[in-house]
């Protein structure tokens, strides 16, 4: 599954919890979104941090390359 797809069915799941909240003022949904956000939170560092070693990964490759 892509990196993607993942935030995107990550984000699709915290749609109930945001209209219990936002239109019905459920609290109780209210802390389950902020739990989501904190949970969304998480996945993004993750992936930042995955960019990171991948562009540090093919940048080590770019300057182990031989030049003719």
């Amino acid at each position: 599954m892509s990196r993607l797809q993942e935030l995107k069915d990550l984000v699709a799941s915290f749609d109930k919890d945001f209209v219990k909240f936002y239109e019905k003022g459920n609290k109780s949904a209210g802390t389950r979104v902020r739990k989501n956000m904190n949970e969304l939170k998480k996945k993004a560092q993750e992936i930042r941090k995955e960019v990171q070693e991948i562009k540090a990964q093919s940048k080590g490759e770019e300057e182990s390359t031989p030049e003719e």
